[in-house]
């Protein structure tokens, strides 16, 4: 009876194996990506080092463009390095996400703003939910906040290994 259960288990293995894909990967494959983000610099931004891959279904834009771009076509264990201009990453900076708030606002709020400071502010079409804004200058009668994120603008890097298909 264990040698019969034992064939079972093999049989499910190998046919699980059969079905597993190897790529290319294409829109509608959700893809597991291994990952490392770097400025020009050589400075790393964000990685998947240590960690789970990012998954991700090919398609639906849950990434950036560029990095999505580079990912379709690729097969498992494939590896390569990509440069991404801001139109391809996360944008360029927009003005009209710019905003200067009067100080006595945010004295009634009791916050004492500082450049280089980091505020939630109520997402003006999801409430209940905030949108990160950083504080890019400040004088006795504004503060000017920047929502744009902070990768806006950046040329980015990424060094991408595709682990798995779905």
């Amino acid at each position: 009876m264990m040698a019969q259960d034992k064939t079972k288990q093999q049989a499910a293995s190998e046919k699980a194996d059969k079905n597993a894909k190897t790529g290319p990967a294409k829109d509608g494959d959700t893809v597991k990506v291994h990952y490392t983000g770097t400025f020009e610099d050589g400075k790393p931004f964000d990685s998947s080092e240590g960690k789970e891959p990012i998954a991700f279904k090919l398609g639906e834009h849950h990434v950036v463009p560029g990095f999505e771009k580079a990912v379709k076509g690729m097969k498992v264990g494939e590896k390569k390095e990509i440069t991404l201009e801001p139109a391809d990453g996360y944008g360029e900076p927009r003005t009209e996400l710019m905003q200067e708030i009067p100080m006595e606002a945010m004295k009634k709020s009791g916050i004492t703003p500082e450049v280089g400071m980091t505020l939630g502010i109520a997402h003006p079409q999801a409430p209940g939910q905030q949108l990160p804004a950083k504080v890019v200058a400040v004088d006795k009668d504004m503060v000017k906040l920047d929502m744009n994120h902070p990768l806006a603008g950046k040329k980015l890097k990424f060094t991408l290994e595709l682990a798995g298909i779905e």
